[in-house]
């Protein structure tokens, strides 16, 4: 079912960007890997603001998504305590979109349905290109601390000891574009001794919950995941910590990217970051959630993201719809 909603999301999204009107200035000279809906005249890697008031958003309803790695009804749950915050310093209403697939959620905010999003790591720069999002925040701790791990999970009992092991094995990555679920396992496994497709077989999951899950029951040898997905999987004790062995650990990659549209009005842009910044994570069910973590703290794309650009360009990634769909 999964899987036919991300197909259904990605032709939906090539259809409307092959129908999309270029509507950036001809004179436009510097957008780098932006769509031509875009340019980028300060060099900072993301959409500017237009210059034009005419193209300002200005929404009655700001209408927020957080990245569909788990289950969106738990976590529009979870996201309530911040929606009520972002209301009241931005005086208007938000609404919680709960999005299927990455294909889905950039699609809403290129097309102006989607005005505040959580972009997971390897679909930000899809996000940043293809939509105009411009991140500007992460979750982290006090003294500006973020990231996670890619880990590479197995059964207790498995004879797979190190990322070599993988060699001949059904190992189960997420979607094409997740990060630690599939780009960075292509471009750092070769190094610990095996290609993705090539020394093992890959099977797409669809998320990290059901690359781990998957793993508990049986149906993959291995799976590398996202730590902190993993985390939190264990406190709301969706398996048992037991059944699984950790093979292998990266060094850590920034987490999910927390956007704007790039033509919202520059004052209610601001009051949405006021809000992000001011939002106290302590007694929450966000704060619970998201263990360690108190605070959103300020980034930028082209700082924080320049490993992952990194990595995706070490795997030939191109930030065009066909790119995002996985084709």
């Amino acid at each position: 079912m999964q899987t036919q909603l991300i197909r259904t999301a990605a032709a939906v999204f090539l259809l409307s960007a092959a129908s999309s009107p270029v509507m950036a200035a001809d004179d436009c000279k510097n957008r780098g890997a932006l769509d031509t809906l875009y340019c980028d005249a300060n060099g900072d890697m993301v959409a500017d603001t237009p210059t034009d008031p005419s193209k300002l958003s200005d929404p009655d309803t700001l209408v927020f998504a957080y990245t569909p790695v788990e289950d969106p009804a738990v976590y529009e749950d979870i996201w309530e305590p911040f929606i009520q915050h972002l209301e009241k310093e931005t005086g208007k209403d938000v609404q919680f979109f709960a999005v299927q697939s990455n294909s889905a959620e950039v699609e809403a905010m290129r097309s102006g349905r989607l005005h505040i999003a959580g972009f997971s790591t390897g679909p930000t720069p899809f996000a940043v290109n293809l939509a105009g999002a411009v991140p500007f925040a992460i979750m982290g701790a006090e003294g500006g601390k973020f990231g996670y791990k890619l880990q590479v999970f197995t059964q207790a009992d498995s004879d797979i000891k190190t990322v070599a092991d993988l060699a001949g094995k059904r190992v189960a990555h997420t979607s094409p574009t997740s990060n630690s679920g599939n780009q960075a396992p292509r471009a750092l496994f070769p190094a610990q001794g095996v290609t993705p497709d090539k020394d093992y077989e890959v099977v797409y999951s669809g998320s990290h919950d059901q690359s781990l899950l998957g793993v508990v029951a049986g149906d993959y040898d291995a799976a590398p995941v996202a730590s902190e997905v993993v985390e939190r999987m264990a406190a709301r004790g969706l398996y048992d910590t037991k059944d699984v062995r950790l093979v292998w650990e990266s060094d850590p990659f920034p987490t999910t990217s927390y956007t704007l549209a790039h033509d919202l009005d520059p004052e209610l842009a601001q009051n949405i970051k006021d809000a992000f910044f001011s939002f106290d994570f302590k007694g929450t069910k966000l704060g619970e959630e998201f263990e360690g973590v108190s605070r959103f703290i300020p980034i930028t794309y082209k700082k924080q993201w320049a490993v992952i650009r990194q990595i995706q360009a070490s795997n030939g990634v191109e930030y065009t719809p066909q790119g995002l769909a996985g084709k």
